[in-house]
C-alpha cells in the first residue's frame, strides 16, 4: 500500500508542479477540469446518485463555460460567498445534528448543496490560480500542514475524541496541533518574506501586512478549524454511504474528494477574505 501510495503521489506531483510552475493556463484549465469532474462525480456516487456520470460530465462542460472559457464573468464572489455561508449555515452543523436519510428528497437537496460547495472550491481555485500559482499553493499549504500537525499531535498526544461517532481517530489534542502547525507556518512565512521574495504574495504573509496579527491569527484559526469540519464533514458522507473512500480513481489514496474534503471550505473562504486584502 505504501509503495502505491508514493507512486501516485509521485505522477500527481509530476503533473501538478509543471502547471503550476510554467503558469500555463489551458494546461491548469485541462487539470482543473478533470479533478472537478472527478470530484462532482465521487459526491453523486456518495448520495446514491445512479446517473453520476452523465451529470458530472454536463457538470464539467458548464464548468468549463463558466469559469474558464472567458465568455461569462463568472462573478467568483458570489460563489466565494455561496461557498462559505453553505459550510458555515448547512454543514458545519450538521456534525452536531446529523444527515438526512440516504434516500428522499432531504437526501436529493443535499447532494446538491454539495455540488455547490465543489462549485464554489473549484472557483476559488481558479481565481487563485488566476492570481498566482504560489498564492494558490500557500493556502493549499496551510491546509495540509494543518493535517501534518494534526496526525503527528494526534499520535503523540490524543486522548479526547473530536467527533467518535464520525471519525474516531481524530482527537481535540490532534485539532489543537493542526491549529499550531498553520499559526506556525505562517509565522515563518511572515518572517522570511522580507528575505525571500517569492513570499511576499502568500496568502499568511498578504494578511497579516493588511490586518495586522492579531487578525491575521483568528483568521488563521478559523482556516484551521474549516479544514477540520471539511474533512469531517466528508467522513460522515462516507459513513452513511458505508465506504471508506469516495473512489479508487487515487489508487493507495482513495478518491479526488478524500485529498480535497479539507480544501473545500478553505478554498472559498480563503479567496473570499482575499478579495478584501
Amino acid at each position: 500500500m505504501l509503495k502505491t501510495r508514493m507512486i501516485t503521489a509521485v505522477v500527481l506531483l509530476a503533473v501538478l508542479l509543471p502547471v503550476l510552475f510554467f503558469k500555463h493556463f489551458p494546461a491548469f484549465a485541462a487539470v482543473a477540469t478533470a479533478f472537478f469532474a472527478a470530484a462532482i462525480w465521487e459526491s453523486l456516487r456518495l448520495f446514491k446518485n445512479p446517473r453520476a456520470l452523465p451529470i458530472a460530465a454536463v457538470c464539467a462542460a458548464a464548468f468549463v463555460y463558466v469559469f474558464l472559457s472567458g465568455a461569462v464573468d463568472p462573478q467568483p464572489r458570489f460563489w466565494f460567498t455561496l461557498g462559505v455561508a453553505i459550510w458555515a449555515l448547512r454543514f458545519a452543523p450538521a456534525l452536531g445534528t446529523g444527515l438526512p436519510p440516504p434516500a428522499g428528497l432531504g437526501n436529493t437537496l443535499l447532494s446538491m448543496v454539495y455540488a455547490v460547495a465543489i462549485v464554489a472550491c473549484f472557483a476559488a481555485i481558479v481565481a487563485l490560480f488566476r492570481h498566482s500559482p504560489a498564492y494558490l499553493l500557500s493556502v493549499m499549504a496551510l491546509v495540509w500542514i494543518a493535517d501534518i500537525g494534526a496526525y503527528f499531535s494526534g499520535k503523540a498526544f490524543g486522548k479526547r475524541k473530536l467527533a467518535p461517532s464520525i471519525s474516531p481517530g481524530k482527537s481535540w489534542e490532534g485539532a489543537f496541533g493542526g491549529g499550531v502547525a498553520v499559526l506556525a507556518l505562517a509565522a515563518l512565512s511572515v518572517a522570511l518574506a522580507p528575505s525571500v521574495p517569492a513570499l511576499a504574495d502568500t496568502f499568511a504573509v498578504r494578511l497579516q501586512g493588511a490586518l495586522g496579527w492579531a487578525a491575521a491569527l483568528a483568521i488563521l484559526v478559523l482556516v484551521a478549524a474549516a479544514s477540520v469540519v471539511g474533512d469531517l464533514f466528508e467522513s460522515m458522507l462516507k459513513r452513511r454511504a458505508g465506504i471508506k473512500d469516495s473512489s479508487n480513481l487515487l489508487p493507495g489514496h482513495g478518491g479526488v474528494l478524500d485529498r480535497i474534503d479539507a480544501l473545500l471550505p478553505v478554498l472559498p473562504l480563503a479567496a473570499l477574505i482575499g478579495t478584501w486584502l
